[in-house]
């Protein structure tokens, strides 16, 4: 493993999204296809509706999409999202995601779905884009962005190959304003991470590079709700799960996931969708 940390925090990130017990446990309970935080109607609602709605809520956001649109989806996970936008639009659908075992999932439900000559499945990191300048006309991530240590280097990069005009829309667990980083240790270790990004952090990074916001939507609470949802989850199926996920790794997630959960009640995490655009000229 590299030395540099911002490679290391990489590895490391690649290594645990490629493991069995984090490919089962995101697969099964944290949404299927859709593996990031969902937007709640309430408490009880499935997990993987909720998920869902997050994709459908972000596309209804952007300018309609077409078939000549090229997305590009930065830590795409299952493919969830752009096979909802593909399906949806007819739009060509680039995606980048580091573990190469969540990609092999995407090819396999992209195929399955009739989708693969609009779907595109990249093995790669966001903080280099093997992409050229000016490639694609929207970039969307979904809570993605916290797993590096180098976030203006993300938006430099995306900044490239973007049109002008194109537009950024993407979610992220954040840190809220004026929170040391001591007061989010238990949530911030387990990331080898020593911050996260925030609203303010994010909207300097792209006015340095002369963008617009469009739009920026905090939902905390459904963060909140999102991992108590899949603590819950987690529990209930914990004894259906043993044979397919170690008990270790069940046992510290359902730690973990309590750690955001207190957090977010103390108000010292932020959630929501931040939508940028990047200039015409």
């Amino acid at each position: 493993m590299s030395t540099d940390p911002s490679t290391e925090l990489v590895d490391r990130t690649r290594d645990y999204y490629n493991s069995d017990d984090a490919d089962r446990f995101y697969y099964e309970i944290w949404g299927g296809e859709d593996i990031h935080i969902g937007l709640y109607e309430s408490p009880e609602e499935p997990i993987a509706d909720a998920s869902h709605r997050t994709v459908a809520t972000m596309a209804s956001m952007l300018p309609p999409l077409e078939a000549s649109t090229r997305v590009l989806d930065l830590g795409s996970g299952y493919g969830g999202s752009a096979r909802h936008l593909a399906k949806t639009t007819g739009c060509q659908v680039t995606c980048l995601n580091l573990s190469e075992t969540q990609n092999a999932r995407n090819r396999e439900l992209t195929a399955a779905a009739g989708l693969d000559s609009l779907i595109t499945v990249i093995d790669g990191s966001f903080e280099d884009l093997p992409f050229p300048d000016a490639s694609f006309d929207v970039v969307w991530s979904q809570d993605a962005f916290l797993h590096s240590s180098r976030r203006q280097r993300i938006f430099e990069e995306i900044d490239r190959v973007l049109v002008p005009g194109g537009h950024l829309i993407f979610t992220d667990p954040m840190q809220a304003e004026r929170v040391p980083p001591r007061d989010l240790r238990p949530v911030l270790d387990r990331l080898h991470l020593d911050s996260l990004g925030s609203i303010a952090a994010y909207r300097e990074s792209v006015a340095g590079l002369g963008w617009e916001t469009v739009a920026i939507r905090p939902l905390l609470d459904q963060l909140i709700t999102h991992y108590r949802s899949v603590h819950r989850e987690l529990s209930q199926r914990r004894p259906q799960l043993e044979a397919k996920i170690s008990e270790d790794y069940m046992a510290r997630m359902l730690s973990g996931l309590m750690r955001w959960v207190e957090a977010g009640r103390a108000r010292r995490l932020e959630w929501g969708i931040l939508h940028f655009r990047k200039p015409l000229a």
